[in-house]
């Protein structure tokens, strides 16, 4: 498995895969952060694709091209912003992994690059977060050998150390993490 995941620090706008994700809000029409980062290195046609698709829920998640990034497509996903736990934040930030990577298999893609959705103006804690995404990528790739290649693309050294540290501990953490069905 540790050859199909890797996890680098750097800026997901520059990675060469076959799609990004993009960390969006609900409207899709760009942001702060990850969002506005893409948009903005993926020019105008982005937000004019955007605007057609009528946003996106929480938890879910839709492909539009890349236009200027060097990645050829953009799977946009709706992280939850964290309330505490108790809101169902962990289940709907499973179901943003869940969704792109159905979709990045939907469309063949081989690589895929992803944030720390989430973790940042949204505020669900990094920890939690990077290891509700290595659980659900590890268990999407054990079924599907359609995706070649998943790197987390992590924003700061904080980030990073914690995908590392949950790779570390893939044993443990696909079995049960708590606060996810």
């Amino acid at each position: 498995m540790g050859e199909r995941i890797a996890i680098v620090d750097g800026d997901i706008t520059a990675q060469r895969v076959d799609a990004i994700v993009n960390a969006a809000n609900n409207t899709l029409l760009g942001g702060s952060g990850v969002d506005g980062a893409i948009h903005r290195v993926a020019g105008p046609k982005l937000l004019e694709e955007c605007q057609s698709l009528g946003g996106c829920e929480t938890g879910d998640a839709k492909v539009t091209r890349g236009y200027n990034l060097p990645a050829r497509w953009v799977i946009h996903t709706v992280g939850p912003i964290w309330s505490g736990g108790g809101q169902e934040e962990a289940d709907l930030l499973a179901s943003c992994y869940r969704r792109c990577l159905a979709l990045a298999s939907q469309h063949l893609f081989r690589t895929i690059a992803f944030p720390a959705i989430s973790t940042g103006a949204y505020g669900f804690p990094v920890e939690l977060a990077t290891q509700i995404a290595v659980k659900e990528v590890v268990s999407h790739l054990k079924q599907d050998l359609s995706i070649e290649q998943v790197i987390f693309v992590c924003f700061n050294d904080r980030t990073y150390q914690d995908y590392l540290a949950a790779v570390g501990k893939l044993d443990e953490i696909t079995h049960k993490i708590p606060g996810v069905n």
